[in-house]
């Protein structure tokens, strides 16, 4: 029953980046002095609000939040800790990366010419905004819920942290470049979907805690977006000209994320 769960949590992951119409028009960038052709987004209006992409995100927390007190549920968080890890003593440290890897994409495939929706400034204020809702809404959620993790180390097992970083990044990278490829969303969708199985793997968070952080992970990158029109009229009118950079960073103890702009 635990695998078929799994087996349905991978599926929920990627479910919404399926059957995307794309609407697009060829344009040239230069790499090393070639020309290179590739298809370039028509539409770069607002992302407007629509309830119907609350569903999965909703549905995802409200697990987590049900798992708090379900047995049956409890009893499938312990199963899956087993179904994946075994009782093998090694630890992967693939997360602490993983979970990077989708947002640094969009900066990445920007530097090479295969523009997205939003150019560098706006891109950022995006990023930036679903970065402090989802690491507000963790931290708040850590604090208050103290779950004590699957290794005993310590009680802020949920919601993970990780995983919520990592679905933010996977919905920033499907926001960006569902109009040019849905193949984007996809590959983001399923390195999310592992960064979180990997965190059961390490004994650091339940099947609960990575279904709770996919959906905040997402539904804070939605709310960004939708923010975004008035996030940059209120605190970014008129400032044309930004330059900044996105990196992770590691303080011998934790990971997070630096965010460096300069107007």
């Amino acid at each position: 029953m635990n695998k078929i769960i799994i087996i349905l949590f991978l599926f929920l992951c990627v479910l919404k980046v399926n059957g995307q119409n794309t609407a697009v028009d060829s344009t040239n960038f230069k790499i090393h002095g070639q020309s290179v052709s590739i298809d370039s987004i028509k539409n770069k209006k607002p992302i407007e609000f629509n309830y119907k992409s609350l569903i999965i995100p909703t549905a995802l927390i409200g697990y987590g939040v049900v798992g708090f007190t379900n047995p049956s549920l409890k009893d499938i968080n312990t199963s899956a800790k087993y179904d994946l890890r075994g009782y093998d003593d090694k630890k992967l440290k693939i997360d602490d990366f993983a979970q990077y890897s989708s947002f640094l994409s969009v900066y990445g495939l920007n530097a090479i010419g295969i523009q997205g929706k939003h150019n560098f400034k706006d891109r950022t204020i995006i990023l930036g905004t679903a970065y402090l809702l989802m690491g507000g809404s963790v931290n708040i959620l850590k604090k208050t819920t103290k779950v004590t993790r699957p290794d005993g180390s310590s009680s802020n097992s949920f919601p993970s942290g990780h995983t919520a970083t990592a679905f933010m990044g996977a919905e920033f990278l499907y926001q960006e470049y569902k109009d040019l490829s849905v193949w984007y969303g996809i590959t983001g969708y399923l390195v999310a979907a592992g960064t979180g199985l990997f965190r059961i793997y390490n004994e650091k968070h339940w099947l609960t805690d990575i279904a709770t952080g996919a959906g905040i992970g997402i539904l804070s990158t939605k709310i960004a977006y939708w923010m975004h029109p008035w996030m940059k009229k209120a605190f970014f009118k008129d400032k044309e000209k930004t330059t900044g950079i996105v990196m992770p960073f590691y303080n011998g103890k934790e990971y997070g994320l630096g965010l460096s702009l300069r107007f």
